[in-house]
Order: structure tokens, then C-alpha cells, then sequence
């Protein structure tokens, strides 16, 4: 059970630390509820439920790395920088397949709207 309070901790710590991340949150919400309008069908939540998934969870590595770094040091250094560097690219390379699913999934749907 303890394992559970400190996810929830972490969980916690991001919406408090990472405005980022709330922004995704938000986001997911809005592919959900279009998800239940538009009624997709079982392959469709799972790729829309799998791009949520990972965009969150390199969200929180992200934030993760953030907080190792600062800890290491206070000071300017070109690794510390390359390291949060890297961390944001891999939320950036997931944000976008996020994208694309996203559109796949979706603008059929919004297509047949017209």
C-alpha cells in the first residue's frame, strides 16, 4: 500500500512542480471525451490510451531528471543541461506521435461531421 502513497506523492509533486503536465492532463481529457462522442472503436482507445499513457509518463521522467539534476547541482554545467535537455526532447518526440495518432484517429471523425 505504501507503494501507492508514493505515486500519488509523485503524482502530487507534478501538479504542483510541472505546469506542463497539467497541460497534458488537460489535453487527455479533451481526446477522451471526443473518444466517447465520436464513439472509436477498441483499436482506437488503445492507441489513443497508449499516446496518453506514454506523453505522461516521459512527462514525469522529465520532471524526475529535473529534480535529480537540481539536486546534483546549483550551478551552470553543460551536462546538466544536456541531461534536462534530452529529458524534454524525449517528451517532445512522444507529445508528437501523440499528435499523429491523435489526427488519425480523429479527423475521420470530423470529416463525417461535415
Amino acid at each position: 500500500m505504501k507503494r501507492f502513497s508514493y505515486a500519488l506523492n509523485g503524482l502530487k509533486t507534478l501538479l504542483i512542480k510541472d505546469q506542463k503536465f497539467s497541460l497534458h492532463i488537460y489535453a487527455s481529457i479533451i481526446a477522451i471525451v471526443f473518444g466517447f462522442i465520436f464513439h472509436i472503436n477498441r483499436l482506437e482507445w488503445l492507441f489513443i490510451l497508449l499516446a496518453i499513457s506514454l506523453v505522461l509518463a516521459f512527462e514525469a521522467i522529465n520532471t524526475a531528471v529535473e529534480y535529480v539534476v537540481d539536486l546534483v547541482t546549483s550551478e551552470y554545467h553543460d551536462y546538466a543541461k544536456y541531461a534536462k535537455d534530452i529529458a524534454a526532447f524525449s517528451v517532445m518526440i512522444v507529445s508528437i506521435l501523440a499528435l499523429l495518432i491523435g489526427l488519425i484517429v480523429f479527423i475521420p471523425y470530423f470529416i463525417n461531421l461535415l
